[in-house]
This record gives C-alpha cells, structure tokens and sequence, in this order.
C-alpha cells in the first residue's frame, strides 16, 4: 500500500505528460485509490478536453469511500469544461488530497471550501513545493497575467556566444541542443533578435527526430526588428510549420513576410519589452523562451521580465574583447546593481553544464 506522497508523486507524474500541451490551463493529474488499490488515473491532455479528475473518475468508475489524489485545486466554475468540484460532490469520494491551491482568483480556495462543505475531507499541501514548479508557468499567468519567460544561452567558460567573427556553430554539444528543442516542445513562444536571424538563418522549429517522438511541436516564432534588419528572404519566414511567425516592429512601422505584426513603442533599449510580453499574453501566450543574442537577453533582464535563466556553459575558452557574450547592453555600473539569482542548480549534459536559476524579484 502506497502512502500519500507516493500516490501524489503518481498524479504529478500523469500531469507531466502533458508538458507543453495544456497552455493556458496547468497541468494536472489525478489518481483514485481504495484500500491501497488503484481504481483509476487520469490527467489533463490539452485546453477544452475532459480535467483530470474527469479522466481518472470516469476509469475508476465508482469511487464512493475512496481518496482522491489531485495534483492541483479542483476547479469550482464552468469554463470550457464543467466544474470538477461539481462531479466529485456528485461521486462522493471520502477524500480529496491536493497537492496545491489553484492561484487563479476564480477558483483560489473556492473549490477546496465547495468540497469541506459537502461533507468530503480535503487535505492540501502534499508535495506542493513540486507541484509548484510543475506549474510554474501557470502560476506566474493566473497570478499577473504575464507570461513565464525563460533566459536561455549556450555560452563558453569564458561567457561568450560567438567568436569575434560571428560564429556560433557550435558552441554546445548535441546533448545540450537536444535539450533545448525539448524546451522549445514545451513553451508556447520563442523569442530572438534580428540580428540573431540574420547571422545564423535558424529555423526556430522543435526537432526532436528520437524514435517514438511524433508529436513534437513548434512553437510560435516571435522576431524583434527595432531598426529594419530583417530581410524576408531569411528562411525563418519559409519553414514549413504549424506554428505562426511574429515580428514586433516599433510603432507605425510593418514588415511584409510575417505572419502578424506587433507593434510596438520604443523602450529604454530597443522595443519596450514589457509591453510586447503583455501584448503576447493577451494572445494566450503563457510561456516565452528567449533565445538571443546578447542584445536582446540584455534587453529582457533590464526590462525586469526573465523569470529564469537557463545557460548551458560548454569546456571552451573563445576570448576576444570583440567576441559576443551572453548578456551585452551597458550593464551594472557596479556589482551590488548586478541581477541576483537565486534557487540555483546544475546539470551536465554530455560535456556541457547547465546552469539553472531564477531570478530573484523585490
């Protein structure tokens, strides 16, 4: 017989398998078990299909005196599906163990209380923490209606992204390139500058061509053009993919070969990038992945919008005053003004190291 937290980790496992898929919703999953024996399991697979609790009800069948382990609060309204809270008043489980309280305002405790009302004990906080990093992208949307955005570089020791010549193929390995397509399967949008476009001509696309691996997706492509350098020859605008491309431009100004234009006024260095994440998370984008260069990763960190920094760091000295580094702009002008970092770990991959953390806010 397993106990609480085995059968919790269990429905975070279901939710995972939904990584990328669920956006704007979170990822859940669920697990009905009576007397120490599985009655069901369940998770949500994409915005507008059955919740989790919906799956794992309807493969347990009758769950009456049963615990119901739930990696998130049960939704308590009707959106584009019924509310959660509503079938399992209905089905009478004699437990509902949840991992953590929904952060949206809608819901924020309401279903929780909805459940204590009806008689059903409700137990809240198992495996939260990893529960919260589950949904780390939801929570941030639910919470302030911006979206998650990710840092993202592939860098030498010696911190730089290109030679002073321009090239930059490759400064990492192929397991760390894996990697990073498996982030881009994950996100709902990519973000790089012009000048990364067109120095390196990159597809932007996910390719991750493993066996069993079909269903790999692309995210939308978001461009930065704040002085006219993009060219519509450049093959990004060519690539067969389901996935729109977006070029932000400064106000008043167009661009021919993309599939939209945002608009956008000038900020402190380039193209304000606060109001481009907003303008993107009023298009449902919960999730940007900003992928360079140096000028448009300082341009994120200055602005204030990186919630976290993924640098994969390979056993190479490039050197060169001229070369480009990972972060460029002005800079601190001293090392207390420096961005702090914070809930830092490592990870090798193949020959290459990444750093994660996340940035530390006020």
């Amino acid at each position: 017989m397993g106990s609480d937290q085995d059968y919790m980790a269990r429905a975070l496992e279901l939710a995972a398998r939904a990584r990328g898929r669920t956006s704007p919703n979170p990822m859940v999953g669920c697990v009905v078990v009576r007397n120490g024996q599985v009655l069901g399991e369940g998770y949500h697979h994409a915005a507008g299909q059955p919740h989790a609790e919906v799956d794992a009800v309807r493969a347990a069948g009758d769950i009456s005196g049963a615990t119901l382990y739930v990696s998130l609060e049960p939704c308590c309204f009707e959106g584009r599906t019924p509310a959660c809270t509503d079938l399992l008043i209905e089905r009478r489980p004699a437990r509902v163990i949840i991992a953590m309280h929904d952060p949206n305002p809608r819901v924020s405790g309401e279903g929780i209380f909805r459940l204590r009302d009806a008689g059903i004990e409700v137990e809240v906080g198992v495996l939260e923490e990893e529960a919260q990093r589950l949904n780390e992208v939801f929570c941030k949307y639910a919470t302030t209606g911006m979206p998650f955005v990710i840092a993202k570089c592939g860098m030498s020791l010696d911190g730089k992204i290109a030679t002073r010549t321009g090239d930059s193929k490759w400064v990492t390995g192929e397991t760390a390139r894996r990697r990073v397509h498996e982030l881009r399967n994950e996100v709902d949008a990519i973000l790089v500058g012009s000048r990364t476009v067109m120095l390196d001509d990159p597809s932007l696309t996910t390719r991750l061509d493993s066996e069993g691996e079909t269903d790999a997706r692309d995210p939308i492509r978001v461009l930065l053009d704040a002085e006219n350098y993009l060219d519509a020859t450049a093959h990004v605008f060519h690539v067969e993919s389901d996935a729109p491309t977006w070029v932000a431009v400064p106000d008043h100004c167009t661009f021919d070969g993309a599939d939209d234009v945002l608009p956008i006024p000038a900020g402190a260095n380039g193209l304000d990038m606060r109001l481009l994440m907003r303008k993107l998370a009023a298009r449902e984008v919960t999730s940007v992945l900003i992928e360079g260069g140096g000028t448009t990763l300082a341009s994120a960190f200055e602005a204030g919008v990186v919630d976290k920094a993924l640098f994969f760091v390979a056993p190479k000295i490039v050197g060169g005053k001229d070369a480009i580094t990972a972060v460029e702009g002005e800079g601190a002008a001293r090392m207390c003004d420096a961005i702090q970092l914070e809930r830092m770990r490592t990870e090798p991959l193949g020959e290459d190291v990444l750093i994660e953390a996340y940035v530390k806010k006020d």
